[in-house]
């Protein structure tokens, strides 16, 4: 089984390219910093690190990403590990890994990451005095009509 789900941040705008043939298949291409909670400096443990894992999508999802993705949106993906190699211009040969992306879902609201994101539209309401809380106030007193406890 070849699956992969990652989190983390776009480190700049995703390149989008379009195939011809007979027909146009977008692709889109863009490096995901995923933290990894410890550090590889023993010597200072606290200090968080980040692996930057190569990504490509195709088609429908390319065209997604290059809609609603930028520089630090902070996104979760789920898709495939793929390798492959090719020979540069020296005549070097080069080995790849890449991320096939299948799916992807946001991980924070508009505008609370690094240079921003797509979000939902939020239901309208009371939306509480906290810009960055996403829950309705239930009103004093209706304990008794809610379900559940």
């Amino acid at each position: 089984m070849n699956r992969v789900i990652l989190m983390g941040r776009l480190t700049r705008d995703p390149d989008i390219r379009y195939a011809q043939g007979e027909s146009t298949i977008s692709n889109a291409r863009y490096t995901l910093a995923v933290d990894r909670g410890i550090s590889r400096n023993n010597a200072s443990p606290d200090q968080p690190t980040a692996d930057f894992i190569s990504c490509v999508a195709f088609g429908r999802t390319a065209e997604f990403v290059e809609k609603y993705l930028k520089k630090g949106t902070k996104i979760a993906i789920e898709g495939r590990i793929q390798t492959g190699s090719y020979t540069n211009r020296e005549g070097q040969k080069v080995y790849t890994t890449d991320v096939v992306v299948d799916r992807h879902e946001f991980c924070e609201s508009r505008g609370t990451g690094e240079a921003g994101g797509y979000s939902a539209p939020t239901p309208s309401g009371d939306m509480g005095s906290d810009p960055g809380n996403d829950f309705m106030n239930i009103p004093d007193g209706i304990d008794e009509a809610l379900p559940f406890k």
